[in-house]
């Protein structure tokens, strides 16, 4: 080959391809000596060099001195163009797995191309398809042909000679990207976002803090009349989003998550990592949220395992819990209201607890810790079984309730109605905790 055709090659691979001009010359005499190996034999030794000034090429067969044109002339030119096209297609795949593999986690702008099967295909830089799955799009949004799509990065990995790109919109990257986009102070560092909770299409819990006693974090991000954050709720189709200012206090931040229901005491178990959070009745289907979805979504937010409740029912829980542990051989009173007072309120939470701080909490030896955790495990065991018969109970009783018609007929019941459950033994032990859901 020319030199002055390979130096052509070379750039021009360099320009269309955004690939360094050191990885086409090292890609080129790989290629070279793999072509030259046919023609010598696998066993031979081959060496290819590529003078990166002159585009001149010189080598070494066997130790011995070959010129460019005995190169040209020993390997066939068709071999050598295949060989190099696989080379270079490696060295464009690795460019690119480089490339987007460092921004995984980061926002990109791309242009819908086409949508197969649910999956959305879009076109970002350098000419390259992502891919953007279903279940990575927002829960009712659809995407249409030309259509421009922000998204972040999910996965890149390497699929034969070409890289696949994997977006999402669900993920809470996106809305850390979109606030940096939208709110100057996010993106400057003025203010932190420390914490995201989001369930797509629904509602996300985002944390921050201000670094400037004069910058208000919250309102900063909501903006003049709420334009901020309308772009950003415009963004992922209407889902609601709450600002909570951080705090490096757990109750506090608790109290900010479980915004706009108002607290009224939160107690935390650090052993456990359990807050209960007590609110008056007027307050609890706030806090709670519709199908949990505000207490579920501060949890995330907070890191802390979060249980709502009324005073009456933490006392009647507490009792029970009591009486529960009292069934246990080898537990005392003391113990029991120890064990309560840290937030074990049921069997389950005896199995996870450490057996070091149950032998410090009650006096007791290894042996009398593992025969107390081992009565637990049973216990819980049959209360989640007694719980599987009440369930299936209710809904029995569900649909009995349902089987009449308009005019006070009984239904016939459908053919899968489960059966009602066993009556209970009359042997059964007294109340106990109540299994962990």
């Amino acid at each position: 080959m020319n030199p002055a055709d390979m130096l052509r090659i070379v750039d021009s691979i360099h320009r269309e391809k955004n690939i360094d001009k050191e990885v086409v010359f090292q890609a080129i005499e790989a290629a070279l000596v793999s072509a030259a190996k046919k023609s010598f034999g696998e066993t031979a030794e081959v060496t290819l060099h590529i003078d990166r000034a002159t585009g001149a090429m010189s080598g070494t067969h066997n130790g011995e001195a070959m010129g460019g044109e005995e190169i040209s002339g020993r390997i066939g030119a068709q071999t050598a163009k295949q060989v190099i096209i696989q080379k270079i297609r490696e060295a464009e795949r690795d460019a690119l797995l480089g490339e987007f593999g460092t921004q995984i986690g980061q926002m990109v702008i791309g242009t819908v191309t086409r949508v197969e099967g649910g999956a959305t295909i879009v076109s970002l830089t350098n000419n390259v398809e992502a891919i953007l799955p279903r279940s990575e799009q927002i829960p009712g949004e659809s995407h249409n042909v030309s259509e421009r799509v922000r998204a972040i990065i999910f996965e890149v990995k390497p699929q034969g000679s070409r890289v696949k790109v994997v977006l999402s919109r669900t993920r809470p990257q996106l809305v850390q990207r979109l606030f940096e986009q939208e709110i100057p102070e996010v993106s400057e560092g003025v203010i932190s976002i420390n914490a995201i909770a989001r369930e797509p299409a629904h509602r996300s819990k985002v944390a921050v803090s201000s670094t400037d006693q004069r910058v208000d974090c919250v309102g900063a991000c909501v903006g003049i009349r709420g334009n901020r954050i309308k772009n950003i709720v415009d963004e992922l189709a209407g889902e609601r989003i709450d600002i909570i200012r951080w705090s490096d206090d757990p109750e506090t931040l608790i109290r900010e998550a479980l915004k706009p229901a108002e607290v009224d005491q939160v107690l935390l178990c650090d052993m456990i990592g359990r807050a209960i959070v007590l609110v008056r009745e007027d307050q609890l289907s706030l806090a709670i949220g519709r199908k949990g979805q505000n207490v579920r979504l501060a949890s995330k937010l907070c890191g802390w395992d979060i249980e709502i409740m009324t005073n009456d029912e933490l006392e009647q829980q507490i009792d029970r819990a009591v009486a529960g542990y009292m069934q246990i051989e080898g537990m005392t009173e003391e113990l029991a209201s120890r064990l309560v007072e840290q937030g074990y309120l049921s069997y389950d939470d005896l199995e996870v607890i450490e057996p070091d701080a149950l032998m410090e909490m009650g006096g007791l030896d290894e042996e009398q810790v593992d025969k107390i955790v081992k009565q637990a495990e049973d216990l819980a065991a049959t209360a989640n079984k007694a719980a599987e018969v009440e369930k299936a109970r209710k809904r029995l009783e569900e649909i009995e309730s349902g089987a009449r018609d308009a005019k006070g007929n009984r239904k016939q019941p459908p053919k899968n109605a489960p059966k009602p459950p066993p009556a209970p033994k009359a042997e059964e032990p007294p109340p106990a905790p109540p299994a962990a859901e």
